[in-house]
């Protein structure tokens, strides 16, 4: 007689492309699904794959997504016998996992025991000492004030490392060089903590210089057997988010992978733990390791690791979830060949990777299959909000070798294309394509190091961009206007000259600039797609947004006040750090901007005075509008 726990239908208490990937190997098992969804997210891409879609209400994740009573109530209105959190919002929220096993359902994560060990980033560095797990020299206690982080840190020796007790994914956390920032920094860490995981609670660790950052995959049973699934390198990252991931990782030797592999597993053990978990780990170059955290869940890059491998994570969680033992044993885990994925983000490089805003108003995946693989949460039309993470898809490759993956992965780049917003596109391909890269000379500053090379200032506009804008626009004009003579011969032959080449004049604008341009008639190799009236043409790697000038619309051409600061990205005001009248110097904080679950500080361009402060605290506020005027020195003298 069985004893497996009932489970056709799952709710998936997430959106975008974890939501999507969830539902795919459900319906593979022959499930039904359950979608939910803000308000924002009526028409998402994860709530019309779903079997069926439940309203949340609220526009904020505080409103929706991170409800649990809402959450709870919608997976029994649709008789769904299991929730699955996918990762983020209340993943490793231990409260969740809780309120869900008391309403009689099954959570497709840990017990709420194991969330609340690894849940406190200062009570799992305890835990794991215990476990013999080596950690980074820090403080973890419950003493949060001013004082004694400053204690901690002058006894650890700056540079330090502050990190949010209750979360990762990079909010929260500030690198700190010297005393008198720690002060500022620790604010603005516990405002980040409090809003994105509804805990304030700090810690503090030595900030180890040239590190790489590997992480161990593991995954337990309800029956005590617990294996580790190989390694993933996830050095590179910007603002301590990840941006390229690969398995496995290079040049580790296999005594060393078996070394971090069963530090892993004595983790996971040491709390009990079931289902699939992320330990992650701190390499330097010695090839000593140490404990960083434990992520109690589906990590972002688990692609690369079913790559490498051959399992499906997503159907391990399920069966453990239902009562099944593991499959394998750790002698029979594979290890084919290498993968590697990026994550294709809406955010401005050139700005210090902050997140960006709008519509998709053009949006193509490379093709998939044999090593290609694609895992989005969108599709052409969607807008990119202010509320949520700004991950557009993840883009894996898979190879016989690392240089294999690194190639192909290269390839389906530049068969991506986007277009409305910004995106780090051509960031990603600048990165893959670094020699030192392909050397895999790899660590957390890696992107630091090389910023000028993979953020190279752009060129200007110059002939050859505006020729090349110009047969992209005529290539993608109708080549006739007629609708009642098609054909028409002084149609068809736009720009047609008596024994002379053809050529057509028209008027492009790109990024403020104007250009009449000439089209010579020589056909160049051009990427470019058109979407109504708007031209995205790939010159020098980036997309660049083309529309064609109006002269009778010449008066609403201009330029940004340069009086003003302006919001960055569309989000909500934190903190206004000054007051009108007040004089400032160059770099000085005016306002603390909320977007994406991070602050994003406004600072003085130049030395002058507040003219107006046009915000307030707790306000939304769009991209490009105008927070604070100001007025030169010498101006206001």
């Amino acid at each position: 007689m069985s004893l497996l726990k009932p489970l056709h239908t799952l709710l998936i208490a997430n959106r975008g492309e974890i939501a999507c990937r969830i539902m795919r190997t459900a319906r593979s098992l022959g499930m039904r699904t359950v979608a939910v969804h803000s308000d924002i997210d009526t028409d998402a891409r994860h709530v019309h794959e779903a079997d069926i879609a439940i309203s949340l209400g609220g526009r904020k994740p505080g409103e929706s997504y991170l409800c649990i009573d809402k959450i709870i109530a919608a997976a029994k209105s649709s008789g769904a016998q299991a929730i699955h959190p996918g990762y983020g919002f209340l993943s490793e929220n231990a409260a969740f996992a809780r309120a869900i096993e008391e309403a009689g359902l099954l959570f497709l994560g840990p017990p709420a025991s194991a969330i609340e060990s690894m849940g406190s980033k200062s009570a799992a560095k305890t835990l794991m000492g215990n476990a013999g797990v080596p950690l980074v020299p820090g403080y973890h206690g419950e003493d949060q004030t001013l004082e004694t982080f400053r204690q901690a840190a002058e006894q650890i020796g700056y540079p330090v490392l502050l990190k949010a007790a209750a979360g990762g994914g990079g909010k929260g956390m500030k690198i700190v060089e010297q005393e008198a920032d720690l002060s500022d920094a620790l604010a603005s860490a516990q405002r980040e903590a409090q809003s994105a995981f509804g805990d304030a609670r700090m810690l503090v660790e030595k900030y180890v210089l040239k590190p790489r950052h590997v992480e161990i995959q593991v995954f337990a049973d309800q029956h005590g057997h617990c294996l580790y699934l190989n390694e993933r390198d996830c050095s590179i990252q910007r603002r301590h988010q990840k941006v390229i991931e690969e398995a496995p990782a290079p040049g580790l030797s296999p005594a060393l992978r078996k070394a971090m592999g069963e530090a892993a597993v004595r983790a996971a053990q040491a709390i009990g733990y079931v289902g699939a978990g992320t330990v992650e780990f701190l390499l330097d170059g010695r090839g000593e390791f140490f404990f960083m955290e434990m992520n109690t869940r589906l990590q972002v890059e688990h692609p690369v690791t079913e790559a490498i491998t051959g399992l499906d994570l997503v159907a391990w969680q399920i069966r453990t979830a239902r009562g099944e033992a593991l499959p394998i044993t750790q002698e029979q885990v594979p290890l084919v060949g290498h993968a590697m994925e990026v994550r294709l983000y809406a955010e401005d490089p050139y700005n210090d990777f902050l997140p960006a805003t709008g519509t998709l108003h053009l949006y193509q995946e490379p093709t998939s299959g044999p090593g290609r693989r694609i895992d989005s949460g969108v599709i052409e039309g969607d807008t990119i909000s202010p509320f949520y993470d700004p991950m557009l898809a993840k883009i894996i490759a898979w190879g016989e070798s690392r240089e294999e993956a690194r190639l192909r992965l290269l390839a389906m780049l530049e068969q991506t294309q986007v277009g409305g917003l910004r995106t780090n596109l051509a960031f990603l391909k600048r990165l893959l394509a670094h020699s030192d890269f392909a050397r895999a000379e790899l660590d957390t500053g890696f992107i630091p190091r090389y910023r000028d090379e993979l953020l190279p200032t752009p060129p200007a506009y110059d002939d050859s961009f505006w020729q090349a804008a110009a047969q992209g626009w005529l290539a993608s004009e109708p080549l006739t206007a007629r609708a009642d003579d098609p054909y028409a011969p002084w149609e068809v032959l736009k720009g047609w000259r008596t024994g002379l080449p053809n050529r057509q004049a028209l008027t492009l604008t790109c990024n403020e600039e104007m250009q009449r341009v000439s089209w010579d008639g020589k056909d160049r190799n051009v990427k470019a797609q058109r979407r109504e009236d708007t031209l995205y043409l790939e010159w020098n790697g980036e997309t660049h947004t083309v529309t064609r000038f109006d002269p009778l619309m010449a008066a609403t051409f201009k330029t940004a006040h340069s009086g003003g600061l302006t919001a960055p990205m569309n989000g909500s005001i934190v903190r206004i750090l000054v007051e009108s009248g007040q004089s400032v110097e160059t770099g000085a904080p005016l306002v603390v901007l909320e977007a994406m679950k991070m602050e994003h500080t406004i600072r003085a361009h130049a030395p002058g005075v507040v003219r107006a402060i046009l915000c307030h605290e707790g306000d939304m506020v769009s991209e490009g509008s105008t927070l604070v005027e100001m007025e030169a020195n010498d101006v206001a003298a």
